[in-house]
């Protein structure tokens, strides 16, 4: 089984405290940002968990961007990018 980096940005580390980690075992994007919500339950100075931000985000696999639904395998990175800049 591969494993992938998971890269979080801006807000999305603020609420997890990691920048990156690895995981394995999830068929889809979607369930691989549901079990990181239910881990990181920490929230950013202005109040927000990680399953608020998640709505907000914006998802890369492997360079390209994805929907929840998306199919991971074979990935080896998920980039977390939440939007920089009012929106």
């Amino acid at each position: 089984m591969v494993h992938m980096r998971i890269h979080y940005f801006a807000a999305a580390r603020a609420a997890t405290g990691v920048s990156e980690e690895t995981s394995e075992g999830f068929d889809t994007l979607g369930e691989l940002l549901d079990d990181a919500a239910a881990r990181h339950t920490g929230r950013t100075d202005s109040g927000l968990s990680l399953a608020d931000i998640l709505e907000r985000c914006t998802f890369l696999v492997d360079g390209q961007r994805a929907e929840r639904a998306f199919v991971l395998d074979g990935a080896q990175r998920v980039d977390v990018l939440p939007p920089f800049a009012g929106g």
